[in-house]
């Protein structure tokens, strides 16, 4: 029993929670949507130009992509922030003028996830039977025109689910930016689980930040679960044809 009254204080004082539960929403929460969500669009964006890089036929598109690709996979997320904060951060500041670490920590999130969104997209394009690009080819569609009417929409449909954990492994990732040591406005959900963690000398601020990072994540990951069923069923057959085809394929076989 000692041993259980021991966790529970360690892990579960609820009068440490309570004190830590009103910053974390009122601060630490928007800055973590807001961390992910902007990260996510410029990682978006920066994944579609690697994956289109990648696929192309200039072949220094593609090492350049490769390379890109190849080094952000290939560190650690906190050894990539920390030479993206610390290493460009003094000439950011130098340019702007502003002290404020924050836009480096979007811009290493925007790095990190661009590299693993584009090999999704560069995936999924390449997953596009390639007798779709021959057919629209056919028809007298230029290439670029081919790729983007028909085949990366194709090819992002496929990936979706991918996308929406990529997603989640940003919300995640985006814990380690405490390292760059953001403003007290700026600070995400385990900064200021942190930081009343060592004032209090408990632990039970990391679990309150622990129940967010979950109500984040877990509908995200249904969210998922969701996309990859309906994706995997298909649209559902309609039961009975529709009048106008039916009138349509009538006047066709006469």
């Amino acid at each position: 029993m000692d041993i259980l009254n021991q966790l529970a204080e360690t892990f579960f004082d609820w009068e440490a929670m309570g004190e830590v539960i009103p910053k974390m929403f009122a601060v630490g929460l928007p800055n973590t949507i807001v961390l992910a969500v902007v990260s996510g669009i410029i990682g978006t964006a920066l994944g579609m130009l690697l994956a289109l890089m990648g696929i192309s036929r200039n072949a220094a598109a593609r090492w350049v992509a490769r390379i890109y690709t190849d080094i952000l996979r290939g560190l650690p997320p906190v050894l990539t922030i920390l030479v993206i904060g610390f290493g460009f951060g003094p000439i950011i500041r130098e340019l702007t003028g502003s002290t404020s670490p924050y836009p480096m920590a979007i811009a290493a999130l925007s790095l990190m996830s661009g590299a693993y969104i584009g090999e999704i997209f560069r995936s999924g394009i390449q997953s596009v039977d390639k007798g779709q690009l021959e057919a629209t080819r056919a028809l007298g569609f230029s290439y670029g025109s081919s790729m983007r009417l028909v085949v990366v929409p194709q090819g992002i449909r496929r990936v979706l689910p991918a996308l929406v954990n990529q997603f989640i492994a940003l919300i995640k990732e985006s814990s380690l930016v405490f390292m760059l040591g953001l403003l007290a406005s700026e600070r995400e959900i385990f900064q200021i689980g942190k930081d009343f963690a060592a004032n209090s000398g408990n632990l039970s601020p990391y679990v309150a930040a622990a129940i967010f990072y979950l109500a984040l994540t877990i509908p995200l990951t249904h969210f998922v679960n969701f996309i990859d069923a309906r994706m995997r069923a298909g649209r559902p057959e309609k039961k009975e044809p529709d009048e106008a085809a039916a009138v349509v394929g009538k006047g066709a076989q006469a």
